[in-house]
């Protein structure tokens, strides 16, 4: 485990330059003090590593040595297939690059690893769209990546839930999420998300874009997704529900799943009472009444309210439409 992890460290260093400790110590889930102790291993290695102190300080490689410890064990080049996704590659132009590359690194494989590589890439396939959905028209997608690649300032006109909005930011990376495109970029120092479907014009600017102070676009992400989940699911509902319906309920949202999944024994008359979290009384409303009468919902009160007067609504449409039908 250290010898892999201190070969990690090494490549790491090489490729970014300098690490501090902590960021070290983050990526391999340790402490700080077992991070010293692997620098010194390398340093008695006889690898040129140095410590560069002060508040942006961190270790770092002698100018102009790199490692030849590269070769890749089998795991390693079986992974390498999934690292590069066929769809994000189409999308971004990269197509045609990424099948060379592929056939590159079989061609510099060991004839018994490449086998095993191409036998993970023929019998796997990730497809990142979810079902009934379609992958957004990416009109701008290409214009957009050269931007982020090159760093350039860039204005659009983009369609907010507000209204369409001109900005002028910093693009710092781009995301894919289940088929769907989103611009990192900074508006001054505040980085925020635009979808890029939603960008109905985008003119790149010859001004070089600035990121944050140590913006990391994958940290970036996961707080993100993660406080946009939590905003948009903030209301809550108490509901009871038939065993039978447990799992569809489950699959409204992994929030969802997990209070299903929490919920105590079935009571006298055979149902399951808890709590679930709602985006809105309207969407709940939706969600419940595809549910059908196996889910029924206790509090809030508007929520019943409305989920009545929904079903009302419904009982006028189509008992409408039969005593028309009967009439004629």
């Amino acid at each position: 485990m250290q010898a892999s992890r201190l070969l990690s460290i090494l490549l790491r260093l090489q490729l970014e330059g300098r690490v501090s400790a902590q960021a070290l110590a983050s990526t391999f889930e340790v402490s700080v003090r077992t991070i010293y102790r692997d620098i010194d291993a390398l340093s008695a290695a006889g690898v040129p590593v140095y410590a560069e102190r002060g508040r942006r300080g961190g270790f770092a490689l002698r100018d102009g040595y790199r490692t030849r410890l590269t070769g890749l064990d089998r795991p390693e080049a079986e992974s390498l297939f999934f690292a590069g996704l066929p769809f994000a590659a189409e999308q971004l132009g990269l197509g045609p690059a990424l099948e060379t590359t592929r056939m590159k690194l079989l061609a510099a494989l060991p004839e018994a690893t490449a086998r095993d590589a191409q036998r993970v890439a023929s019998r796997f396939h990730v497809d990142p769209v979810a079902w009934f959905q379609g992958a957004d028209e990416q009109v701008l997608l290409r214009e957009l990546a050269a931007a982020v690649w090159l760093s350039r300032m860039i204005r659009m006109r983009y369609d907010s839930w507000k209204g369409v909005v001109e900005r002028r930011v910093s693009p710092l990376g781009l995301v894919l999420k289940a088929g769907v495109w989103y611009l990192v970029a900074a508006s001054g120092a505040q980085p925020r998300t635009y979808r890029v479907g939603s960008i109905q014009e985008l003119h790149v600017e010859d001004e070089p874009a600035h990121a944050p102070p140590r913006f990391d676009l994958r940290n970036y992400w996961k707080r993100f997704a993660a406080d946009y989940e939590a905003r948009m699911q903030s209301g809550k509902a108490k509901v009871r529900a038939r065993p039978e319906l447990l799992r569809s309920l489950a699959r409204l949202s992994s929030a969802t799943a997990r209070a299903v999944a929490a919920a105590g024994p079935r009571d006298r008359e055979g149902w399951h009472e808890f709590t679930i979290p709602i985006e809105s009384i309207e969407v709940a409303v939706g969600d419940l009444l595809r549910l059908g009468p196996g889910v029924q919902a206790l509090a809030p009160a508007e929520l019943v309210t409305a989920l009545r007067r929904a079903i009302d609504q419904l009982q006028v449409a189509y008992g409408a439409k039969k005593t028309r039908s009967r009439k004629s």
